[in-house]
């Protein structure tokens, strides 16, 4: 009698996990890592906006051989013990084949070596610190261009368009916050202007009234932030308020709107400089991407084609290999030209964009931003 139970038992498990089974072998699960919620969670709309519409799009097409994909949502709210919680969980219980993310390189790093370690491929969207590729492991990559490859492009701003001979270099003591203020420190010190005033605030921080004195007594012609938006426009308020009209200049973590409500508004942000690739909205690869993306009452702005970008390299990969293995996805990376929303990318042997197109841009009295030419 028990023998026949068992086997009941064992008859009506294996039955109930067939349409399980039969679910998991029709769709290719993909991470999408970032801040969903948090000080910086407009990035993470910005990344799910992005990687939903290419997998929509992927989709519709067919899937990945056959494959539809699936999209898993982690939230590290830029944290990095967060991150290490989410990529283990990706890792262990979602069985992801690869992952789009993380987006803080204080995130990043710590993860990607859980994906490492598990041979899945990683494709970071906005970590731009150069230790995220300089590690030597083999499944890394990202979408996005580094820290010294825009504070070349910033410092180059500073010293020859704005003239700048003396500045205060400010950082939020992040990972990503305080490499991209090194690197612009070192950049501009090559070219002659001097850093007489370096200093760094705490995340979540929001009166930095004593740090704006220390900047006017400093007398700089600029002030450089590297960080994200909440303190970053906080502190342009700040400086505002308290009568500097020196310019200020920031990077690519300040493009979201989201930077001129942490400003206290459209004046404040008025005339805001920052670092960021060449606008992927004004490129002929993603007018139809963008032009659907506002039919459904949704933005481009920001890393959101770079999510989309990362969805559809990933995608590329996975279908050219018919592997999951983030070694042999990375290596056909490195090997490989593809084609996506932000036109063709190709890869360096570190995992690193070939060509990353950094320019400078400009808030306008509107609370938009726009590339500025100089």
């Amino acid at each position: 009698m028990k023998n026949h139970l068992r086997h009941f038992l064992a008859v009506t498990a294996l039955a109930s996990a067939l349409p399980f089974a039969a679910h998991a072998a029709d769709v290719v699960k993909i991470g999408v890592a970032g801040p969903f919620t948090g000080a910086n969670a407009a990035f993470g709309e910005q990344l799910w906006i992005g990687a939903t519409g290419a997998a929509d799009a992927i989709n519709s097409k067919g899937g990945i051989n056959g494959k539809k994909i699936e999209l898993i949502k982690a939230d590290d709210a830029c944290e990095p013990k967060q991150a290490v919680a989410v990529a283990n969980r990706l890792v262990d219980q979602d069985k992801v084949a690869a992952v789009v993310g993380h987006f803080c390189s204080s995130s990043t790093i710590p993860a990607s070596e859980i994906y490492d370690d598990a041979d899945i491929l990683s494709m970071a969207t906005g970590s731009t610190n150069p230790e995220v590729t300089e590690r030597d492991l083999p499944t890394v990559t990202r979408i996005c261009g580094r820290d010294d490859q825009q504070a070349r492009v910033v410092a180059d701003f500073l010293a020859n368009h704005l003239k700048t001979k003396r500045i205060a270099v400010i950082h939020d003591k992040d990972t990503y916050g305080r490499g991209v203020a090194d690197a612009t420190r070192e950049e501009a010190k090559r070219l002659g202007v001097e850093t007489v005033l370096y200093d760094g605030v705490t995340r979540g921080e929001r009166d930095f009234n004593a740090l704006v004195t220390k900047i006017k007594a400093a007398d700089v012609d600029a002030v450089f932030f590297g960080g994200l938006y909440a303190e970053a426009g906080t502190l342009a308020r700040q400086i505002r308020e308290q009568g500097l009209t020196i310019p200020y200049v920031s990077d690519d973590g300040i493009v979201d709107p989201a930077f001129v409500t942490a400003a206290g508004g459209k004046p404040f942000a008025k005339d805001v400089y920052m670092s960021f690739p060449a606008d992927p909205r004004k490129l002929a690869s993603s007018k139809d991407i963008v032009a659907k993306l506002t039919q459904e009452g949704k933005k481009a702005d920001g890393f959101v084609l770079y999510a989309y970008s990362a969805v559809e390299a990933v995608a590329a990969a996975l279908a050219a290999t018919n592997s999951t293995s983030g070694t042999e996805l990375a290596d056909w990376l490195k090997k490989n030209k593809v084609a996506t929303v932000l036109g063709d990318k190709e890869w360096d042997d570190k995992g690193d964009l070939t060509v990353p197109s950094y320019v400078m841009y400009q808030w306008d009295a509107d609370g938009n931003y726009a590339e500025f030419a100089y």
